[in-house]
């Protein structure tokens, strides 16, 4: 296998000396460009040669390059606000490298862990979504899902026009993010599937960002302690697998259902190692230009609540930084409700730690509180989900000034005798119950030893006011703090109220 990779590497090298032009994955037939922009492509050819590129919405210009002593080369494209299908030729030599059906348009990252990598084909009833998914100018590229020690120059994915058959295999969030998109703007999509089910934040953040940090180096030195005592869990899993078989010949010879065969240990598996995603998921993407990234993640640093305060901000900015782009925008999905028994807060801290990312400059977030499912950690609702990211991208980068984005967020509280008067953002609207609710579910109140009970509430038009008979010195209020619960406040909008707590001021 050795012999073989060195062979490949000659040829590799030998075919790039006579003038053979690569380029990743992400720039090939079917893409789409960013519009209005300076899109940059790149790749490798023979060393310190002249790279000529032509486009097709701008033939009389010619954009020259020179490739550098390891032959490679970057060139920024000036793409125009709207095109026709486009054709990119590149000349290295005598060798012209063409690539057809190019649209020039809007283009978005889909990133994140289960909930972002779950599939079209998964939803309910798929097969009404996907008979009408014909959509040709909407474009997607899904990345392979794989890891990578060290930063890779390619990743495996390739670009393909969004119909029933590719839609099928597309991230839900992603693909009706993009329609919903598609719909308003009348104008080509291209979305980007970079996920990856049960990752943490901290496997799509560079090395480089997590040793700058002091605190985030315990994520380094949790990977160093778990590669020192690889051998003893590799051992225990081994046992485990002998005892399953054991488990399965004993259920097959008896007639009863064979048992699951149990998983590798958490500390094994390589997909939760820091940067092992960020290495060959992000890096080979950078810096094809992007309009912004949509993020659902967070369930795998739920055990590490505080932790993701200084994480997820930390990728976010890692992210803008290695792009070189500025502060693209970022939107993210707060956890949705979620069923599993807990004697933790771990769940409403990992939501409140996305609520304070909001400090970071060009950042959003869609509440899916009300879309979770109490038995299943995937909701299948990703229709809504898909939607609200979409209206941060429409009110905030598509001139859609009219349209309410968020839903209400915590402002401040204000005791009023017995009760606790709650203010909010993005409630000039006004609120509202849920349809078909009689009176406001989801909310306890403390007293002055921060005991929590059940607490009635009331909407008292732009503000919330929060009481129980058993509290007569109230000190604190707290919203669908808990993994899950029925939480049914609104703004007029339509859009749920975030989950939050006063006693954390």
């Amino acid at each position: 296998m050795k012999k073989f990779f060195c062979l490949a590497v000659i040829i590799l090298s030998s075919s790039i000396s006579l003038g053979t032009i690569w380029l990743p994955s992400i720039i090939s037939d079917n893409m789409v460009l960013l519009a209005d922009s300076n899109a940059p492509i790149w790749g490798k050819a023979a060393a310190n040669t002249k790279i000529a590129i032509v486009c097709s919405w701008d033939k009389k210009n010619t954009i020259t390059v020179m490739s550098d002593g390891q032959g490679k080369w970057t060139a920024n494209l000036r793409t125009p606000k709207k095109a026709k299908k486009s054709t990119i030729a590149i000349t290295c030599g005598k060798e012209v490298r063409t690539i057809t059906n190019v649209l020039i348009g809007e283009v978005w990252l889909c990133s994140g862990q289960s909930n972002m990598a779950f599939r079209v084909n998964e939803i309910k009833d798929p097969n009404k979504e996907l008979k009408k998914s014909k959509y040709p100018k909407i474009r997607l590229f899904i990345v392979k899902k794989t890891t990578a020690k060290t930063p890779q120059e390619d990743c495996f994915g390739e670009w393909v026009e969004c119909n029933p058959e590719t839609a099928a295999k597309f991230s839900a969030v992603g693909y009706f993010f993009g329609k919903e998109l598609y719909s308003k703007l009348h104008r080509p999509i291209g979305l980007i599937d970079s996920s990856y089910g049960g990752s943490p934040a901290q496997a799509w953040t560079s090395n480089e960002a997590l040793n700058h940090n002091s605190l985030l180096k315990e994520y380094l030195a949790t990977d160093a302690n778990n590669e020192a005592n690889k051998e003893k869990y590799s051992m225990q899993y081994a046992a485990e697998l002998k005892e399953w078989k054991n488990q399965v010949m004993n259920a097959v010879a008896a007639g009863k259902p064979t048992p699951n065969k149990p998983r590798e240990p958490l500390e094994l598996r390589e997909y939760r190692k820091c940067s092992r995603l960020y290495n060959v998921m992000i890096n080979p993407l950078i810096p094809f230009a992007i309009k912004g990234v949509i993020w659902y993640q967070g369930e795998s640093n739920a055990d590490n609540p505080m932790g993701y305060r200084v994480l997820f901000p930390a990728m976010i900015s890692d992210w803008r930084t290695n792009w070189n782009q500025g502060d693209f925008p970022f939107y993210f999905v707060q956890l949705a409700g979620y069923g599993k028994v807990s004697t933790t807060d771990d769940w409403p801290m990992l939501r409140e730690a996305q609520t304070m990312t909001l400090a970071l400059p060009n950042t959003g977030m869609a509440v899916a509180i009300d879309v979770g499912d109490i038995n299943d950690i995937h909701p299948k609702n990703k229709l809504t989900v898909g939607k609200r990211l979409a209206l941060w991208a429409l009110a905030k980068n598509y001139g859609k000034k009219n349209l309410t984005y968020s839903g209400p967020l915590y402002k401040g509280m204000q005791i009023e005798g017995d009760k606790i008067r709650i203010t909010f953002d993005y409630a000039n609207s006004g609120l509202k119950l849920a349809k078909k609710s009689k009176t406001l579910k989801g909310f306890t109140i403390a007293d002055s030893d921060k005991n929590f009970v059940p607490a009635k509430a009331k909407i008292d038009k732009k503000t919330v006011l929060v009481w129980s008979d058993e509290i007569k010195n109230p000190s604190a209020v707290r919203y669908g703090w808990a993994d899950w619960c029925q939480c049914n406040l609104y703004n007029k909008k339509g859009l749920p109220a975030s989950p939050f707590r006063t006693d954390n001021e």
